[in-house]
Protein backbone atom coordinates (compact mmCIF):
# COMPACT_ATOMS: atom_id res chain seq x y z
CA UNK A 1 0.00 0.00 0.00
CA UNK A 2 0.92 3.65 -0.37
CA UNK A 3 0.79 5.36 3.00
CA UNK A 4 1.38 8.89 4.23
CA UNK A 5 2.42 9.52 7.84
CA UNK A 6 1.97 13.16 8.88
CA UNK A 7 4.26 13.97 11.78
CA UNK A 8 7.74 12.48 12.14
CA UNK A 9 7.99 12.43 15.90
CA UNK A 10 8.07 9.33 18.07
CA UNK A 11 4.76 7.74 17.02
CA UNK A 12 4.93 8.82 13.39
CA UNK A 13 8.50 7.72 12.78
CA UNK A 14 8.13 4.35 14.50
CA UNK A 15 4.80 3.62 12.77
CA UNK A 16 5.98 4.70 9.33
CA UNK A 17 9.22 2.74 9.59
CA UNK A 18 7.47 -0.45 10.69
CA UNK A 19 4.89 -0.17 7.91
CA UNK A 20 7.72 0.24 5.39
CA UNK A 21 9.43 -2.84 6.83
CA UNK A 22 6.45 -4.87 5.57
CA UNK A 23 6.91 -3.61 2.02
CA UNK A 24 4.53 -0.67 2.02
CA UNK A 25 5.61 2.57 0.35
CA UNK A 26 5.60 5.05 3.21
CA UNK A 27 6.15 8.80 3.00
CA UNK A 28 6.68 10.61 6.30
CA UNK A 29 5.74 14.28 6.18
CA UNK A 30 6.87 16.98 8.60
CA UNK A 31 6.74 20.78 8.49
CA UNK A 32 10.25 21.00 9.97
CA UNK A 33 12.67 21.07 7.00
CA UNK A 34 15.71 20.58 9.25
CA UNK A 35 14.24 17.38 10.72
CA UNK A 36 13.42 16.10 7.22
CA UNK A 37 16.92 16.93 5.98
CA UNK A 38 18.45 15.02 8.89
CA UNK A 39 16.16 12.03 8.37
CA UNK A 40 17.11 11.90 4.70
CA UNK A 41 20.74 11.76 5.84
CA UNK A 42 19.99 8.93 8.25
CA UNK A 43 20.12 11.10 11.39
CA UNK A 44 17.37 9.93 13.74
CA UNK A 45 15.97 12.62 16.11
CA UNK A 46 14.98 10.19 18.88
CA UNK A 47 16.57 7.23 20.61
CA UNK A 48 14.64 3.99 20.24
CA UNK A 49 16.48 0.64 20.13
CA UNK A 50 16.61 -0.76 16.58
CA UNK A 51 14.90 2.20 14.93
CA UNK A 52 17.97 3.73 13.26
CA UNK A 53 18.93 0.49 11.47
CA UNK A 54 15.36 -0.11 10.27
CA UNK A 55 15.06 3.45 8.95
CA UNK A 56 18.34 3.23 7.03
CA UNK A 57 17.42 -0.19 5.61
CA UNK A 58 14.06 0.92 4.27
CA UNK A 59 15.33 4.24 2.92
CA UNK A 60 17.94 2.25 1.01
CA UNK A 61 15.26 -0.17 -0.24
CA UNK A 62 13.12 2.80 -1.35
CA UNK A 63 10.21 1.87 0.87
CA UNK A 64 10.57 4.86 3.19
CA UNK A 65 10.68 8.54 2.18
CA UNK A 66 10.77 11.86 4.02
CA UNK A 67 9.40 15.17 2.74
CA UNK A 68 7.84 18.49 3.70
CA UNK A 69 5.39 18.39 0.75
CA UNK A 70 2.08 16.96 1.87
CA UNK A 71 0.33 17.35 -1.48
CA UNK A 72 2.89 15.19 -3.26
CA UNK A 73 2.80 12.57 -0.50
CA UNK A 74 -1.00 12.30 -0.67
CA UNK A 75 -1.11 12.04 -4.47
CA UNK A 76 -0.89 8.23 -4.56
CA UNK A 77 -1.76 7.40 -0.94
CA UNK A 78 -4.66 5.24 0.13
CA UNK A 79 -4.25 5.94 3.85
CA UNK A 80 -3.00 9.04 5.67
CA UNK A 81 -2.07 8.84 9.35
CA UNK A 82 -2.20 11.93 11.56
CA UNK A 83 0.62 11.48 14.08
CA UNK A 84 1.34 14.99 15.29
CA UNK A 85 1.66 16.07 18.89
CA UNK A 86 -1.26 16.77 21.20
CA UNK A 87 0.50 18.71 23.97
CA UNK A 88 -1.18 19.26 27.30
CA UNK A 89 -2.80 22.64 27.73
CA UNK A 90 -2.67 24.69 30.92
CA UNK A 91 -6.04 23.25 31.99
CA UNK A 92 -4.94 19.65 31.40
CA UNK A 93 -6.80 19.17 28.13
CA UNK A 94 -5.16 17.89 24.96
CA UNK A 95 -4.35 20.68 22.51
CA UNK A 96 -5.79 19.73 19.10
CA UNK A 97 -4.26 22.67 17.26
CA UNK A 98 -1.79 20.61 15.26
CA UNK A 99 -4.25 17.79 14.53
CA UNK A 100 -6.80 20.22 13.08
CA UNK A 101 -4.11 22.09 11.13
CA UNK A 102 -3.22 18.77 9.48
CA UNK A 103 -6.90 18.07 8.81
CA UNK A 104 -7.16 21.46 7.08
CA UNK A 105 -4.11 20.70 4.94
CA UNK A 106 -5.50 17.28 3.99
CA UNK A 107 -8.79 18.85 2.90
CA UNK A 108 -6.85 21.33 0.76
CA UNK A 109 -4.49 18.77 -0.76
CA UNK A 110 -6.24 15.41 -1.22
CA UNK A 111 -6.89 14.36 -4.80
CA UNK A 112 -8.54 10.94 -4.39
CA UNK A 113 -10.57 8.87 -1.96
CA UNK A 114 -8.65 8.65 1.30
CA UNK A 115 -8.86 6.99 4.69
CA UNK A 116 -7.57 9.42 7.33
CA UNK A 117 -6.38 7.83 10.56
CA UNK A 118 -6.05 9.54 13.93
CA UNK A 119 -2.90 7.91 15.36
CA UNK A 120 -2.27 10.65 17.89
CA UNK A 121 -3.83 10.27 21.32
CA UNK A 122 -6.87 12.53 21.05
CA UNK A 123 -9.95 13.33 23.15
CA UNK A 124 -13.23 11.57 22.49
CA UNK A 125 -15.00 13.30 19.62
CA UNK A 126 -11.83 14.37 17.80
CA UNK A 127 -12.65 12.26 14.74
CA UNK A 128 -15.86 14.28 14.30
CA UNK A 129 -13.83 17.52 14.39
CA UNK A 130 -11.27 16.15 11.92
CA UNK A 131 -14.07 15.04 9.59
CA UNK A 132 -15.81 18.43 9.75
CA UNK A 133 -12.53 20.28 9.15
CA UNK A 134 -11.68 18.22 6.07
CA UNK A 135 -15.22 18.49 4.70
CA UNK A 136 -15.16 22.27 5.13
CA UNK A 137 -12.05 22.51 2.95
CA UNK A 138 -13.53 20.18 0.32
CA UNK A 139 -16.67 22.34 0.22
CA UNK A 140 -14.53 25.40 -0.44
CA UNK A 141 -13.04 23.49 -3.38
CA UNK A 142 -16.49 22.35 -4.55
CA UNK A 143 -15.11 18.83 -4.32
CA UNK A 144 -17.19 15.69 -3.83
CA UNK A 145 -14.21 13.49 -2.90
CA UNK A 146 -15.11 10.74 -0.45
CA UNK A 147 -13.12 10.04 2.70
CA UNK A 148 -13.35 8.24 6.02
CA UNK A 149 -11.90 9.16 9.39
CA UNK A 150 -10.65 6.30 11.54
CA UNK A 151 -9.35 6.08 15.11
CA UNK A 152 -6.34 3.75 15.52
CA UNK A 153 -4.72 4.44 18.90
CA UNK A 154 -1.08 3.47 19.44
CA UNK A 155 0.09 1.30 22.33
CA UNK A 156 3.85 1.66 22.03
CA UNK A 157 6.20 1.40 24.99
CA UNK A 158 9.27 3.59 24.71
CA UNK A 159 12.33 1.37 24.66
CA UNK A 160 10.35 -1.51 23.12
CA UNK A 161 8.37 0.30 20.43
CA UNK A 162 9.64 -1.65 17.43
CA UNK A 163 8.76 -4.99 18.98
CA UNK A 164 5.39 -3.64 20.15
CA UNK A 165 4.52 -2.52 16.63
CA UNK A 166 5.82 -5.56 14.78
CA UNK A 167 4.22 -8.01 17.23
CA UNK A 168 1.17 -6.19 18.60
CA UNK A 169 -0.94 -7.79 21.31
CA UNK A 170 -3.93 -5.95 19.78
CA UNK A 171 -4.76 -3.53 17.00
CA UNK A 172 -7.75 -1.34 17.84
CA UNK A 173 -9.62 0.33 14.96
CA UNK A 174 -12.66 2.54 15.31
CA UNK A 175 -14.56 3.37 12.13
CA UNK A 176 -18.04 3.94 10.71
CA UNK A 177 -17.43 2.32 7.33
CA UNK A 178 -16.87 -1.26 6.22
CA UNK A 179 -14.60 0.06 3.48
CA UNK A 180 -12.36 1.66 6.10
CA UNK A 181 -12.40 -1.44 8.33
CA UNK A 182 -11.40 -3.64 5.40
CA UNK A 183 -8.56 -1.38 4.27
CA UNK A 184 -7.14 -1.15 7.82
CA UNK A 185 -7.39 -4.92 8.22
CA UNK A 186 -5.42 -5.40 5.00
CA UNK A 187 -2.79 -2.95 6.21
CA UNK A 188 -2.30 -4.69 9.55
CA UNK A 189 -2.68 -8.29 8.36
CA UNK A 190 1.12 -8.90 8.02
CA UNK A 191 1.51 -7.97 11.68
CA UNK A 192 -1.18 -10.40 12.82
CA UNK A 193 -0.20 -13.61 11.02
CA UNK A 194 0.24 -15.68 14.17
CA UNK A 195 -2.82 -14.36 16.00
CA UNK A 196 -5.88 -12.43 14.98
CA UNK A 197 -6.20 -9.55 17.41
CA UNK A 198 -7.72 -7.02 15.08
CA UNK A 199 -10.37 -5.37 17.27
CA UNK A 200 -13.05 -3.26 15.64
CA UNK A 201 -15.42 -0.84 17.33
CA UNK A 202 -17.09 2.54 16.92
CA UNK A 203 -14.85 5.59 16.70
CA UNK A 204 -15.57 7.09 20.12
CA UNK A 205 -14.93 3.78 21.86
CA UNK A 206 -11.56 3.51 20.09
CA UNK A 207 -10.65 7.06 21.15
CA UNK A 208 -11.61 6.19 24.73
CA UNK A 209 -9.67 2.91 24.73
CA UNK A 210 -6.26 4.59 24.71
CA UNK A 211 -7.11 6.86 27.64
CA UNK A 212 -8.68 4.01 29.59
CA UNK A 213 -5.65 1.74 29.06
CA UNK A 214 -3.13 4.36 30.20
CA UNK A 215 -5.28 5.42 33.15
CA UNK A 216 -5.59 1.79 34.27
CA UNK A 217 -1.81 1.24 34.15
CA UNK A 218 -1.17 4.53 35.92
CA UNK A 219 -3.67 3.46 38.58
CA UNK A 220 -1.77 0.23 39.23
CA UNK A 221 1.46 2.19 39.68
CA UNK A 222 -0.04 4.76 42.04
CA UNK A 223 -1.89 2.07 43.98
CA UNK A 224 1.32 0.13 44.58
CA UNK A 225 3.17 3.28 45.60
CA UNK A 226 0.37 4.09 48.03
CA UNK A 227 0.67 0.58 49.48
CA UNK A 228 4.46 1.02 49.69
CA UNK A 229 4.07 4.23 51.67
CA UNK A 230 1.71 2.47 54.09
CA UNK A 231 4.18 -0.42 54.38
CA UNK A 232 6.85 1.97 55.60
CA UNK A 233 4.50 3.27 58.29
CA UNK A 234 3.43 -0.13 59.62
CA UNK A 235 6.75 -1.97 59.30
CA UNK A 236 5.83 -4.19 56.33
CA UNK A 237 8.01 -4.83 53.24
CA UNK A 238 6.44 -3.63 49.98
CA UNK A 239 8.75 -5.90 47.97
CA UNK A 240 7.23 -8.95 49.63
CA UNK A 241 3.71 -7.57 49.45
CA UNK A 242 4.20 -7.08 45.70
CA UNK A 243 5.06 -10.77 45.28
CA UNK A 244 2.14 -11.77 47.45
CA UNK A 245 -0.47 -9.86 45.45
CA UNK A 246 1.16 -10.35 42.05
CA UNK A 247 0.84 -14.12 42.35
CA UNK A 248 -2.92 -13.60 42.07
CA UNK A 249 -3.59 -14.03 38.34
CA UNK A 250 -6.34 -11.43 38.53
CA UNK A 251 -3.72 -8.84 39.53
CA UNK A 252 -0.44 -10.02 37.94
CA UNK A 253 3.04 -8.56 38.36
CA UNK A 254 2.97 -5.87 35.69
CA UNK A 255 3.07 -2.26 36.90
CA UNK A 256 3.09 -3.07 40.62
CA UNK A 257 6.73 -2.27 41.38
CA UNK A 258 7.16 0.38 44.09
CA UNK A 259 9.15 3.35 42.88
CA UNK A 260 9.60 7.07 42.49
CA UNK A 261 6.46 7.53 40.38
CA UNK A 262 5.65 7.37 36.69
CA UNK A 263 6.68 9.90 34.04
CA UNK A 264 6.97 10.01 30.26
CA UNK A 265 4.86 11.44 27.48
CA UNK A 266 1.73 9.34 27.95
CA UNK A 267 0.64 8.54 31.49
CA UNK A 268 0.84 12.05 33.03
CA UNK A 269 -0.74 13.73 30.00
CA UNK A 270 -3.45 11.13 29.40
CA UNK A 271 -4.50 10.83 33.06
CA UNK A 272 -4.86 14.60 33.29
CA UNK A 273 -6.70 14.76 29.93
CA UNK A 274 -9.16 12.02 30.94
CA UNK A 275 -9.95 13.91 34.14
CA UNK A 276 -10.60 17.02 32.05
CA UNK A 277 -12.77 15.10 29.56
CA UNK A 278 -14.88 13.72 32.40
CA UNK A 279 -15.28 17.17 33.96
CA UNK A 280 -16.38 18.68 30.64
CA UNK A 281 -19.17 16.12 30.56
CA UNK A 282 -20.31 16.76 34.11
CA UNK A 283 -18.56 13.88 35.84
CA UNK A 284 -15.99 14.13 38.64
CA UNK A 285 -13.46 11.30 38.21
CA UNK A 286 -12.36 10.97 41.83
CA UNK A 287 -10.24 7.85 41.39
CA UNK A 288 -8.32 9.12 38.35
CA UNK A 289 -7.73 12.47 40.06
CA UNK A 290 -6.32 10.61 43.07
CA UNK A 291 -4.00 8.60 40.80
CA UNK A 292 -2.44 11.84 39.58
CA UNK A 293 -2.19 13.31 43.10
CA UNK A 294 -0.46 10.19 44.46
CA UNK A 295 2.02 10.22 41.59
CA UNK A 296 2.83 13.91 41.99
CA UNK A 297 3.67 13.29 45.64
CA UNK A 298 5.61 10.10 44.89
CA UNK A 299 8.11 11.91 42.66
CA UNK A 300 9.45 13.68 45.74
CA UNK A 301 9.60 10.65 48.07
CA UNK A 302 13.31 10.02 47.45
CA UNK A 303 14.14 13.70 47.97
CA UNK A 304 12.19 13.60 51.25
CA UNK A 305 14.16 10.54 52.37
CA UNK A 306 17.40 12.39 51.65
CA UNK A 307 16.22 15.45 53.60
CA UNK A 308 15.18 13.25 56.53
CA UNK A 309 18.65 11.69 56.58
CA UNK A 310 20.82 14.78 55.99
CA UNK A 311 18.61 17.66 57.22
CA UNK A 312 16.67 20.50 55.63
CA UNK A 313 19.85 22.36 54.59
CA UNK A 314 21.89 20.27 52.14
CA UNK A 315 24.64 22.84 51.62
CA UNK A 316 28.02 21.12 51.43
CA UNK A 317 26.56 17.81 50.24
CA UNK A 318 26.99 16.33 46.77
CA UNK A 319 24.69 13.55 45.57
CA UNK A 320 25.56 11.17 42.75
CA UNK A 321 22.52 10.45 40.56
CA UNK A 322 22.17 7.35 38.38
CA UNK A 323 19.49 7.83 35.75
CA UNK A 324 17.68 10.84 34.29
CA UNK A 325 15.25 9.34 31.75
CA UNK A 326 11.77 8.48 32.99
CA UNK A 327 12.46 4.80 32.21
CA UNK A 328 15.30 2.71 30.75
CA UNK A 329 15.62 2.28 26.99
CA UNK A 330 14.83 5.88 26.08
CA UNK A 331 16.24 9.40 26.28
CA UNK A 332 12.78 10.78 27.11
CA UNK A 333 12.74 12.92 30.27
CA UNK A 334 9.18 14.21 30.09
CA UNK A 335 7.82 14.27 33.66
CA UNK A 336 10.75 12.11 34.82
CA UNK A 337 11.08 11.81 38.63
CA UNK A 338 14.74 12.84 38.26
CA UNK A 339 13.65 16.37 37.31
CA UNK A 340 11.72 16.82 40.55
CA UNK A 341 14.26 15.12 42.82
CA UNK A 342 17.23 17.06 41.45
CA UNK A 343 15.45 20.43 41.58
CA UNK A 344 14.36 19.80 45.18
CA UNK A 345 17.88 18.87 46.30
CA UNK A 346 19.48 21.81 44.49
CA UNK A 347 16.90 24.17 46.02
CA UNK A 348 18.16 23.02 49.42
CA UNK A 349 21.78 23.78 48.58
CA UNK A 350 23.01 20.40 47.30
CA UNK A 351 25.39 19.77 44.43
CA UNK A 352 24.45 17.07 41.91
CA UNK A 353 26.62 14.83 39.77
CA UNK A 354 24.49 12.94 37.26
CA UNK A 355 24.94 10.15 34.75
CA UNK A 356 22.53 8.61 32.25
CA UNK A 357 23.48 6.46 29.22
CA UNK A 358 21.17 8.38 26.85
CA UNK A 359 19.39 11.32 28.45
CA UNK A 360 22.21 13.70 29.46
CA UNK A 361 21.74 15.94 26.42
CA UNK A 362 17.97 16.14 27.04
CA UNK A 363 18.71 17.23 30.60
CA UNK A 364 21.25 19.84 29.54
CA UNK A 365 19.24 21.29 26.66
CA UNK A 366 15.71 21.09 28.02
CA UNK A 367 14.52 19.63 31.30
CA UNK A 368 17.30 20.78 33.64
CA UNK A 369 18.56 23.65 31.51
CA UNK A 370 19.61 26.56 33.69
CA UNK A 371 19.43 24.56 36.93
CA UNK A 372 22.52 25.50 38.93
CA UNK A 373 24.94 23.10 40.59
CA UNK A 374 24.18 20.13 38.34
CA UNK A 375 27.20 18.51 36.71
CA UNK A 376 27.07 15.72 34.15
CA UNK A 377 29.68 12.98 33.92
CA UNK A 378 30.51 10.22 31.43
CA UNK A 379 30.39 7.10 33.60
CA UNK A 380 28.39 5.68 36.46
CA UNK A 381 31.29 5.45 38.88
CA UNK A 382 32.43 9.00 38.17
CA UNK A 383 29.35 10.38 39.96
CA UNK A 384 30.40 8.75 43.22
CA UNK A 385 33.65 10.57 44.00
CA UNK A 386 33.18 13.05 46.87
CA UNK A 387 29.44 12.34 46.96
CA UNK A 388 27.54 11.90 50.21
CA UNK A 389 25.26 9.24 48.74
CA UNK A 390 24.23 7.46 45.55
CA UNK A 391 20.69 8.12 44.29
CA UNK A 392 19.26 5.61 41.77
CA UNK A 393 16.32 7.01 39.76
CA UNK A 394 16.26 5.01 36.48
CA UNK A 395 16.75 1.24 36.33
CA UNK A 396 19.10 1.01 33.32
CA UNK A 397 20.63 -2.45 32.83
CA UNK A 398 24.13 -1.17 33.54
CA UNK A 399 22.96 -0.18 37.02
CA UNK A 400 21.43 -3.56 37.89
CA UNK A 401 24.52 -5.37 39.23
CA UNK A 402 27.20 -2.78 39.99
CA UNK A 403 30.44 -3.25 41.89
CA UNK A 404 29.28 -2.41 45.41
CA UNK A 405 32.82 -2.40 46.80
CA UNK A 406 33.74 0.22 44.21
CA UNK A 407 30.65 2.22 45.19
CA UNK A 408 31.60 2.05 48.87
CA UNK A 409 35.20 3.03 48.20
CA UNK A 410 34.24 6.05 46.08
CA UNK A 411 31.42 7.52 48.20
CA UNK A 412 32.16 9.75 51.19
CA UNK A 413 29.51 7.75 53.05
CA UNK A 414 28.26 4.25 52.13
CA UNK A 415 24.66 5.36 51.57
CA UNK A 416 22.32 4.42 48.72
CA UNK A 417 18.86 5.86 48.04
CA UNK A 418 17.16 3.43 45.67
CA UNK A 419 14.18 4.94 43.86
CA UNK A 420 13.44 1.69 41.99
CA UNK A 421 14.12 -0.94 44.67
CA UNK A 422 16.76 -2.48 42.42
CA UNK A 423 19.06 -3.58 45.18
CA UNK A 424 16.69 -4.99 47.79
CA UNK A 425 17.96 -8.54 47.13
CA UNK A 426 21.67 -7.72 47.60
CA UNK A 427 21.73 -7.59 51.43
CA UNK A 428 23.43 -4.20 51.27
CA UNK A 429 23.29 -3.71 55.02
CA UNK A 430 25.57 -6.77 55.43
CA UNK A 431 27.92 -5.19 52.86
CA UNK A 432 28.23 -2.14 55.10
CA UNK A 433 25.73 0.15 53.37
CA UNK A 434 23.00 2.33 54.73
CA UNK A 435 20.25 1.42 52.28
CA UNK A 436 17.05 3.42 51.72
CA UNK A 437 14.33 2.07 49.42
CA UNK A 438 10.62 2.55 48.66
CA UNK A 439 8.13 0.78 50.90
CA UNK A 440 10.42 -0.50 53.64
CA UNK A 441 11.87 1.19 56.72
Amino acid sequence: MNITIIGSGYVGLVSGTCFSEMGNKVTCVDIDPIKIEKLNKGIIPIFEPGLDKMVLKNVKNKNLFFTTELDKALKDSEIAFIAVGTPMGADGSADLQYVLEVATSIGQSMQKRLVIVDKSTVPIGTADKVKATIQKELDVRNSDLEFNVVSNPEFLKEGAAIDDFMKPDRVVVGADSEVAFELMKQLYSPFLRTHDRFITMDIRSAEMTKYAANAMLATKISFMNEIANICEKVGADANKVRIGIGSDKRIGYSFIYPGAGYGGSCFPKDVKALTKIAKEHGYESKLITAVEEVNDAQKLVIAQKIVKRFGEDLTGHTFGVWGLAFKPGTDDMREAPAIYVIKELVKRGAMIKAYDPKAVNEAKEHYLKGVQNVHYVDSKYEVLKNSSALVLLTEWKEFCSPDFEEIKNQLNLPIIFDGRNQYNAFNLEKKGFEYHQIGKK
